[in-house]
């Protein structure tokens, strides 16, 4: 039987003050909380999923430059999208807004719907980033669960429960629907997000002698923090190993475009060979396409973590006399490393490589 934890609301009500004075003392500043614009709340959370906000800060700022509002993000093509959100990762979230925004401008007259039951209709918009949009643009006591609540929770209850589990979650959205500020919802999600994010952070490192909560936690008080919160063990990650090939002549480097479905599904990225290879096998390799390397060098190794699986690449920098020889050439785009910078997404799991198409020797 599955332990059933009864909140102690007076607990979770008690939080409201001293959080949102620990907030107001001293939040970050932030693009997206300057100018909490429905759209802007929106980009800014969905681009921090599994990002963070340091890291994310460039790419928000190039991407509301590039597509200022809903109706330029519906019209956008998809290669330009894929190449402004190159580098974050998780390419159908990208996908998604553009989906999202020709539902909006079709169905909402270009303007994110205000109802909480609206938001969480839209492809790519669940529970939390709904409540968050709600609640910061908007101004409605909806909660916005994240990763960050749901460990200072854990902590705060001793709560044994896998915060993992999808139950779990909408069993906290229950408790803190229940004592949500009226006055300002969306200034109590955002603390929660940032005591999650700069003091009660993972891994046991919390930073309790910062935490505006501190006498209110079980697990501070018992010293406990490093046992919470609760995760079911994750399968381990299959592993794929790949043989990434650069292949540079003169003026030009060669890409493929990858299929329209699956891991990456669209992008493009360097030819590959699967297993992890010899350059006498890369070398044959060629030859089977009908070029013979003028130059042919190791690159490093690199990994690359995905959700479910690892790439683990070696990789080859191959310099040839003509690139339009090589065939079959309808799986393969010729293009300049300037072309390539400016019009081709390519993921970050080739970030290792992505130096070498610009080296003429």
């Amino acid at each position: 039987m599955d332990t059933i934890i009864r909140t102690d609301i007076s607990l979770l009500k008690s939080l409201e003050k001293p959080l949102l004075a620990w907030y107001d003392k001293g939040r970050r500043i932030l693009p997206w909380r300057e100018e909490p614009t429905p759209y802007h709340v929106w980009i800014s959370e969905i681009m921090l999923q599994q990002t963070r906000v340091e890291a994310v800060k460039p790419y928000y700022d190039r991407f509301i430059k590039e597509l200022p509002d809903v109706p330029d993000l519906a019209r956008v093509e998809e290669e330009k999208l894929l190449k402004l959100w190159e580098g974050l990762g998780y390419y159908n979230r990208a996908r998604n807004l553009k989906r999202t925004a020709e539902i909006v401008v079709a169905d909402h007259g270009g303007k994110m719907p205000g109802a909480y039951d609206e938001l969480v209709k839209l492809p790519g918009i669940g529970s939390y980033t709904a409540g968050a949009i709600a609640s910061i643009a908007f101004g409605q006591a909806y909660p916005a669960v994240d990763g960050n609540v749901l460990r200072i929770l854990s902590r705060l209850k001793l709560d044994e429960r896998d915060i993992l589990d999808a139950r779990v979650k909408k069993a906290v959205e229950s408790e803190l629907s229940q004592v949500m500020p009226q006055a300002r919802p969306g200034d109590f999600n955002q603390a929660l997000m940032e005591l999650g994010a700069v003091v009660c952070i993972p891994n046991g490192m919390a930073k309790c002698s910062q935490c505006p909560l501190v006498t209110l936690c079980a697990a501070a008080s018992t010293g406990r923090v490093a046992e919470f919160p609760k995760k079911k063990p994750k399968k381990p990650r299959s592993i794929e190993k790949k043989t990434i090939l650069v292949i540079r002549d003169e003026d030009k480097v060669a890409l493929r475009k990858r299929s329209a479905r699956g891991l990456l599904a669209g992008m493009y990225e360097f030819p590959a060979m699967d297993g992890t290879q010899t350059a006498e096998r890369v070398i044959a390799y060629l030859k089977e396409m009908g070029v013979a390397p003028l130059k042919i060098e190791e690159m490093p190794s690199s990994k690359h973590i995905f959700t479910h699986k690892e790439w683990h690449m070696t990789g080859f920098y191959i310099r040839i006399d003509e690139l339009e020889r090589m065939k079959p050439s309808g799986e393969l785009l010729f293009v300049t490393p300037q072309q390539m910078k400016e019009a081709y997404p390519i993921p970050s799991a080739f970030a290792a490589y992505i130096e070498y198409a610009d080296r003429l020797y």
